[in-house]
């Protein structure tokens, strides 16, 4: 069975190297976002599944801009039985998608129908969920709808942040793929219709989503501090500058002294926890920081260099 594997980010490199090496599943080409220009020197780079299938010396590598007619004739002449897509980018349309004689899977790290859309690796730590993991769909005319071919779930501990759920996920993924395509090949594979009916969404995040709501709980801030690592990061002011804040939890301690502060008062620290901030529900104990620009900082260190921030009004 020849395969096109479309992917972008590094959550699909590992599932990229699993069909790599699968016995009896033929990789004829890698569907990849064009090179972007990345860093202060702005050269073009491509995409962590570029590199990836660089580094595997695997040919064809096409980076289209759009899935138009010369991009599906180039797809087309490689012959491919099934189109594999992990978080490539760009919808698939029935043009598309009908030059695979076997159709088209999708990876999803959610426990579908929960999580449909861009981005619900964010959305499991921003609801708080204890349960999520990675689902293994038919491609559909509608995103996110198709039959379910596999699913496997990942137990939360509430302490995970995008970048160590991710990783997660495309190791799990990673096992899950070749047992799925050799039943794909031999005509075993089962589907399961989603139960519609019980789907939630996710959107598309942005820069502005990071900015910090002091007047929301310590929990809900957290949830959002880890789902927003590492892009866009959570912010606020100080004193007119930017500050990111990295790594926090919810304080455990006594909170009476911050009975009266409003949302956003420095507090003081505790040395076991951090710096100490009020929120409109319970303390958040900040561990990690740094000002726009600056190093990331471990909470002493910061305070080291930011004699005024102690008392200060976030």
């Amino acid at each position: 069975m020849r395969i096109l594997f479309a992917g972008s980010p590094a959550i699909a490199v590992p599932a990229l190297e699993a069909v790599c090496r699968t016995e009896g599943i033929e990789l004829a080409g890698v569907l990849t976002n064009s090179d972007s220009l990345k860093g202060r020197s702005g050269t073009f780079t491509p995409t962590e599944v570029g590199e990836a299938a660089q580094r595997l010396n695997i040919s064809p590598i096409l980076k289209p801009e759009k899935l138009d007619s010369g991009a599906r004739e180039q797809i087309g002449a490689l012959k491919c039985d099934l189109l594999v897509s992990f978080a490539y980018g760009h919808f698939f349309g029935p043009k598309f998608l009908a030059l695979f004689p076997m159709g088209g899977i999708n990876i999803h790290p959610s426990l579908l129908p929960r999580h449909r859309g861009p981005s619900p690796i964010q959305a499991a730590i921003l609801n708080r969920d204890t349960i999520t993991g990675v689902s293994i769909q038919m491609l559909a005319d509608k995103m996110d709808c198709g039959d379910i071919l596999a699913a496997e779930q990942i137990q939360l501990t509430s302490r995970e942040t995008s970048a160590s759920l991710s990783e997660m996920a495309a190791q799990k993924a990673a096992v899950m793929l070749p047992d799925v395509l050799k039943k794909i090949a031999d005509g075993t594979i089962k589907k399961t219709e989603q139960n519609h009916s019980e789907a939630t969404y996710c959107k598309l995040f942005t820069k502005t989503d990071g900015v910090i709501d002091w007047s929301q709980s310590a929990e809900e801030i957290d949830a959002k501090i880890r789902a927003f690592n590492p892009w866009p990061l959570c912010c606020c002011t100080h004193n007119g500058r930017e500050l990111l804040i990295l790594e926090s939890d919810k304080y455990s301690g006594c909170e009476t002294a911050a009975a009266c502060a409003l949302p956003g008062k420095v507090l003081g620290t505790d040395k076991n926890c951090g710096i100490l901030i009020q929120t409109g529900g319970g303390v958040l104990a900040v561990t990690r920081l740094q000002y726009q620009t600056k190093k990331a900082l471990f909470w002493r260190d910061f305070l080291n260099g930011a004699r005024d921030f102690l008392g200060s009004q976030l």
